[in-house]
């Protein structure tokens, strides 16, 4: 079973985002887990792809912590996200008027990914993230 320590390191990360109307995003670059506290501070860096080939630096932290059996993942200022069990790896996360719900895949581990599924009255996407080893 996954465990939270097992996060901690470099990992290489690659993302796309599938737009309702089509249009496709990339991000690749990097994800680093380093202790913090009692818990990890995961923060990404990398370059943002449009459709239109325009290229962008991204970069975004997270806290995530252990919560019992389960890994509670918070916003970089603290305030609550979702929370996922490791052995039934989804959550999810209303911020009205939006929703956005998360399945996490172990199954090839050190390989694991995230698919996000986010809807609203403005945002209709899938945002499907792999991480590897460095």
């Amino acid at each position: 079973m996954i465990k939270l320590c097992d996060f901690a390191g470099d990992w290489r990360l690659t993302r796309r985002i599938s737009h309702s109307d089509g249009s496709v995003a990339r991000f690749e670059g990097r994800a680093m887990f380093t202790t913090e506290d009692d818990g990890l501070r995961y923060h990404e860096t990398g370059d943002l792809i449009l459709s239109s080939g325009q290229r962008m630096a991204g970069e975004r932290s997270y806290l995530w912590r252990e919560q019992g059996a389960q890994i509670a993942v918070a916003f970089d200022d603290g305030r609550p996200f979702h929370v996922f069990d490791p052995t039934d790896p989804r959550a999810d996360h209303f911020c009205a008027p939006d929703s956005y719900v998360v399945r996490y895949a172990f199954g090839d581990w050190p390989r694991w990914q995230a698919v996000w599924r986010v809807q609203g009255p403005r945002k209709d996407y899938v945002m499907e993230s792999h991480y590897a080893r460095e």
